[in-house]
């Protein structure tokens, strides 16, 4: 189900208003990952760096090209573990957080 224009400029005003959302937006992102809806989590992590420092800034920290990082996060897109997770850490620091998993 594609998302309306309107919906994502909803979620961007909100990410950028409310660090407790915007933080809530990347642990969701990174539990849909882990619970295996890798779809999902990539789709969750688009909007999330749209709102906050954008692919091109995300493409200099992390060194990965924003060609690949686009196609990383386009719905049938298929990352490497590398990038993927440098990718969250690149946001864990940018946010100033460091999620954790607790079984």
């Amino acid at each position: 189900m594609a998302l309306t224009r309107d919906f994502r400029e909803t979620v961007q005003a909100r990410v950028q208003s409310d660090p407790k959302f915007r933080r809530g937006l990347l642990s969701d992102a990174v539990e849909a990952l882990l619970a295996g809806e890798a779809a999902l989590g990539r789709e969750i992590l688009r909007d999330f760096i749209n709102a906050t420092l954008g692919f091109p800034a995300l493409a200099e920290r992390t060194g990965i090209h924003v060609k690949t990082l686009l196609q990383i996060f386009r719905p049938k897109g298929n990352p490497t573990a590398t990038n993927l997770f440098n990718i969250i850490a690149c946001l864990q620091e940018n946010e100033g957080v460091q999620l954790k998993v607790v079984a």
